[in-house]
């Protein structure tokens, strides 16, 4: 297992879940390999986006409810859930029905982040500062922890900030102009049907039909291109 300090960061994800039932990869020991970010669209209860950077082995994970703006404007809530294995960067498929987040998952956006100062000082402080290179989200951004409340019940909200440069855009969204998967080019209700699979195994982690889904990530949308500067 990942481990911090001797501490288990994945204990939580491994309590959540019956993995003889659901395809998400297991909780296994994974070597820190970089920076990787995903974003990916589920499907749960709440529709809301996963937002997932790499550290110390594992995917630091945040649910945006609304999914992440271009708009500096725009204070998105980001309430931060445990962390997860590096391979479920690579998941897009569904989890059943009657587990723990059942619906479609769909790889929204990908690509490496770099922090802005210690990632560690960031995460302590509640002020993580970091850029994004992705197919879809690049440029600066800011994860800022709200201060507790008792209505939170131990749950940690933070805020997602994009910061105005220029890849920034007033009343630019865009979770309203993507609707497709980077990896596969699926709509949610092709994955949800089935259509091309590309579930994760938690024994083998393979994909199926690798051919049909280069192909269709060959002519998936592209991502927003850098804009002027402001």
């Amino acid at each position: 297992m990942a481990r911090a300090g001797g501490r288990d960061l994945l204990a939580e994800y491994k309590a959540k879940r019956d993995f003889g039932k659901t395809p998400e990869p297991g909780p296994k020991r994974a070597k820190a390999k970089g920076n990787s970010f995903v974003i990916q669209k589920h499907a749960a209860r709440r529709t809301h986006f996963d937002f997932r950077l790499e550290h110390n082995g594992v995917l630091k994970s945040w649910a945006v409810t609304k999914g992440p703006s271009l708009d500096p404007a725009q204070k998105r809530l980001a309430v931060m859930t445990e962390d997860h294995p590096l391979k479920y960067g690579g998941f897009e498929g569904v989890i059943p029905k009657g587990e723990y987040g059942a619906g479609p998952v769909m790889i929204w956006d990908e690509g490496t982040w770099e922090p802005i100062g210690h990632p560690d000082e960031g995460l302590a402080r509640g002020d993580l500062k970091f850029r994004l290179h992705g197919q879809r989200l690049n440029g600066d951004y800011v994860l800022v922890r709200m201060k507790p409340r008792k209505e939170d019940r131990g749950r940690q909200n933070w805020l997602l900030i994009k910061k105005r440069d220029d890849y920034a855009g007033d009343g630019d969204e865009p979770t309203e102009q993507f609707d497709t998967s980077v990896k596969t080019g699926r709509s949610m209700d092709e994955i949800l049907s089935g259509a091309d699979s590309a579930v994760w195994s938690s024994n083998t982690a393979q994909k199926k039909t690798l051919a049909v889904r280069k192909a269709r990530a060959a002519t998936a949308k592209p991502g927003r291109k850098k804009a002027p500067a402001r």
